[in-house]
This record gives C-alpha cells, structure tokens and sequence, in this order.
C-alpha cells in the first residue's frame, strides 16, 4: 500500500527573520519560467499504448525470425544464385580444360612443323601448316571462352556474396528493430502498470487526519554554526482510536542569507527513540521507525539532534516535520501538513543571544493543531534504525522553495508494507 499526498501550503511573506527562508525577491521569482502543467494519459490511453507496443514487437520478432530464415537460405547450397555461382565455376573449369588442351594443340602442331623432313612434299608441308593455323585459331578461341567463363564466376559470386551481405544487414536492421521494440514495450508496460498502481493508490482510504500533530520543542530560534543541539519531536494521536502504527517524518532545509544557495550539505539532522542512545541520520527520504501502537489521546516523543559545520556561512533554515499512519485494517491516513520550524543560522563563534525556541512558519497550515491535550507515552518508538519506507519530497532544488507570493509545493510518497 502507498500513499502519494500532494499539500499546498502557503508561506507568509511578512517574517522577523532578517533573509526569509523559502523566498525569492521578485525580480528573481520574474526570471523562472512558468510550470507547465501537462496531463497525464488515461488508463485506457495507456491500454492501447502498450496493446501498440506488443503488435509493434510482435511484428518485429517475426520479421527477424523471417531475416534469419532468409539469410539461412543465402547460405544453404540450394539457393539460386549458390547454384548459378557453382554452375559457372563449374563452366569456368571446362573452359579451361579447353583451353589447356587447345594450347597443347598448338605446340603439337608446332612440333610437327618442325619435324618435317627436308623430303616432305608440298603437300605434307600444308597439311601440317594448316594443322598448325586451325590449332592457334582454336587456342584464340578458347581463350575467349575461358575469359568470358572467368567473368561468369567473378559476377556470379558477386551475386551471391552480395545476397550473403544483404541479408546479413537485413538481420542486424531486424534485431535491432526487435531490441527497440522490446524496450518500448517494456516502457509501456511499465508506464501502465505504474498507472495502475497509482489509480490503485488513490483509491485506497488513505485520509488527512487533522489530530495525528507533530510538533517540535527545543529547537532554538538560532543555532551557531559549528555547533549541534538537541530538541523533540513529540508525535501525538489525538483522536478516539488506537493507530496501530504511526511513522514520523523529518525533513532539514537550509539556505544562506540571499536565500538563493542551499547549503543542505552542511546541516544534519539526526534522531533517535526516547529508549536508545543511538542516533539515526534523517535523510529526508526516509521515516523515521515506526510508534507501534500509538494509543487514543497519546503521545510519544523522538529525540532529535541537528549539527551546523563550522564552515557554514549566516542563513536560514527549516525544519518540516509530519507524521503518518497505517492500521492493521487496512485504513491510514495522516497530517494534513508539514509543520515548518524556522531557525537562523549564525556564523562560527557568534554568541547566539537570549530567544524563543524556533516557531512554527506563520501561515494557519503550518501552525501544529494542538488537538486533545497530551496523555503520557502509550507508544514505543522502535530503536532499530530507519525504516526502509520512503517518503519522498518533490522540492524545487531539492528543498521548499518559495515562487512569486510563496507558495510551497511538497510531494509526499509513502509506502507501507515494507516500512517495518
């Protein structure tokens, strides 16, 4: 089961801190293009999509199958032009027999020629003169007969061999066709399985559930780079009913005082149980272990840590917090925000001051909703380390930035079933 939730929360634009965190000023905010907004395909659209994909990589599979039963031919000894190449060669070795034996005619005749005794007639001397004449007039001849048998090899073979190098590129063409068909058919599928599983997702009883409230406690209102501090996390089900398994959620964003510059790399957020030592690193994908169980009207707290670098520069930072929820019935839900708790950061060395801990954002949606008042720890908060889940955030630049007027777009995807 998964839960994909999208919340829009609104930023104000009025806030004490000397560079907004999550603002840009507007001739920036006037530079970035427009989103464009581009509607997804239909299930059925998909449908026929990947019904296109397979008949396309059907047709090429058997198009191969017909370029490998092709080139098999241009190779057998029964192809056309293997027997018209053979039948050449063959004339072409006739040919020069012929030709062997004619010119071997003409040395005979030569001989008898010469061996003619000083008594031969007129006669004898003409026949053997024309003996010799008749037997250079058919060496002449088979002479051309060989040549133009050796033509008739020469472009037999070429026929042939062309036939062999056509076909062999008619395959390639053919398995390449086939591979490229393979991987859009694939894409499709997996385009439409994904569709599927994400109608399947929006349909499941996944709720906004306003009493499910994460609120932070601690966090000072200014934190010295080079230094960590510690603060909570407390995780409270103000409803009537039990959650069978509550998953907390923390995300750290930072920026310097332009505002423009992330320096996510140099802030840490770090939890652990209320029961454990050990601390665990918020990667800002992951949840945090799960409560199990967290009983109507109770409470738990998780035990956070952040770390500034030394070499952090002067800037802002937000801490966003929620929660959510998964029953062994089926039902789950949870906060229908983020909480945002904002903090400066103050460069190495400097002496923070006496101020209130850090406060939630001061739009209504990121005020934490107090709910029923607190009972004591009914949950325990697993020591384990972080869950396997996900849950992702859609940031622009990786973090909550605030467009125009502020408004701050967060892509949660959580998934249960394997987050235990």
């Amino acid at each position: 089961m998964k839960i994909r939730r999208i919340l829009a929360t609104a930023v104000a634009a009025a806030v004490t801190t000397p560079a907004l965190l999550l603002s840009v000023t507007p001739a920036f905010a006037a530079d970035k293009p427009v989103a464009q907004t581009q509607e997804k395909p239909s299930i059925a659209e998909l449908e026929k999509a990947a019904e296109a994909a397979q008949a396309v990589y059907d047709a090429a599979v058997l198009a191969e199958s017909a370029a490998t039963e092709a080139l098999e031919a241009t190779i057998s000894d029964t192809f056309p032009l293997t027997v018209a190449a053979k039948a050449a060669e063959q004339a072409a070795a006739e040919a020069a027999t012929a030709k062997t034996a004619a010119d071997q005619a003409v040395v005979d005749a030569k001989a008898a020629v010469d061996a003619l005794p000083e008594t031969a007639t007129e006669e004898e001397k003409t026949a053997a003169a024309t003996t010799l004449t008749e037997a250079e007039a058919a060496a002449a001849a088979a002479g051309v007969a060989k040549a133009a048998a050796d033509a008739k090899v020469v472009e037999a073979v070429d026929a042939r061999d062309d036939a062999r190098v056509a076909a062999v590129r008619a395959l390639d063409t053919a398995q390449k066709a086939t591979k490229q068909a393979l991987a859009d058919k694939n894409a499709a599928d997996k385009a439409l399985a994904e569709a599927k599983e994400e109608e399947g997702e929006e349909g499941e009883d996944c709720v906004p559930e306003a009493k499910l409230t994460t609120v932070v406690t601690g966090l000072p209102s200014t934190v010295v780079a080079g230094t960590k501090v510690n603060f909570k996390l407390r995780v409270t089900n103000g409803t009537k009913k039990t959650m069978d398994e509550v998953l907390p959620f923390a995300y750290v964003h930072a920026t310097d005082e332009s505002g423009l510059n992330d320096i996510d790399d140099l802030v840490h957020l770090q939890w652990s149980s209320a029961s454990s030592s050990k601390w665990e690193t918020v990667d800002n994908e992951h949840y945090m272990d799960a409560i199990s169980p967290l009983k109507a009207g109770a409470h738990a707290d998780v035990k956070m840590r952040l770390t500034i670098d030394a070499s952090a520069p002067a800037g802002n930072g937000v801490t966003f917090v929620a929660g959510d929820y998964f029953n062994d019935n089926g039902t789950c839900g949870g906060t229908p925000d983020l909480e945002g708790y904002e903090f400066l950061i103050a460069a190495a060395g400097t002496k923070p001051g006496k101020g209130d801990g850090a406060k939630p954002t001061a739009t209504p949606d990121l005020t934490p909703q107090t709910g029923t008042s607190a009972s004591p720890v009914n949950g325990s908060l697993a020591a384990t380390g972080s869950s396997s889940a996900t849950s992702q955030l859609a940031l622009a630049s990786g973090a909550a930035l605030a467009i125009g007027a502020g408004a701050v777009f967060v892509a949660r995807r959580r998934k249960a079933g394997s987050h235990a």
